[in-house]
């Protein structure tokens, strides 16, 4: 078994380089990957064998729970560009984020206090295509223009939408349990 620790995530799995793969191939390539590398194929190898096996298996779930993300496939193709993207200290957002931002949490809020799981659900709903909004925008600023810094903002955004993904959540699972 290859051990070439030094490959990018892409690499590993035989992608292009960039914000938009297709998922089943990206599922299709972890699976055999991920069945070449699993650990029980080396039970009767040697010590130093055996951990290579554990370490390369470890090292392509990693792989693939990033490039499986939106989120961190974006924020990993910054990090190989060289690109911090800054978002435990960067907070500025432009003001229509911040607005949007203010009303998301008063839509929550009131959905929250008034029990209403439908009006959570919509905002969900309405959440996600945001979110899709945003990837498309990153793929562009990734992809098609090398826009590190445009997309660096990009991702605290989306950082920021799956926040709220999961304050709805949250909240669904308080008023139905």
């Amino acid at each position: 078994m290859s051990a070439d620790f030094s490959q990018d995530h892409f690499a590993l799995f035989q992608l292009p380089r960039q914000f938009r793969i297709d998922g089943a191939q990206l599922d299709s390539a972890w699976r055999t990957a991920a069945a070449a590398a699993h650990p029980d194929r080396f039970a009767a190898a040697g010590d130093a064998e055996k951990r290579v096996a554990l370490m390369r298996a470890t090292r392509i779930n990693e792989a693939y729970q990033t490039l499986k993300s939106p989120l961190a496939r974006a924020r990993y193709l910054l990090q190989l560009a060289g690109v911090d993207t800054a978002e435990e200290t960067n907070t500025s957002m432009p003001p229509a984020f911040l607005m949007a931002q203010m009303e998301w949490r008063e839509n929550i809020e009131d959905a929250r206090h008034g029990k209403d799981v439908a009006a959570l659900e919509a905002l969900s709903r309405q959440l996600r295509g945001d979110v899709k909004s945003l990837e498309d925008e990153l793929a562009a600023q990734l992809d098609d223009a090398a826009d590190h810094a445009a997309a660096a903002l990009s991702v605290r955004k989306l950082r920021f939408l799956e926040k709220l993904d999961q304050e709805i959540g949250d909240a669904i699972e308080a008023l139905l349990y």
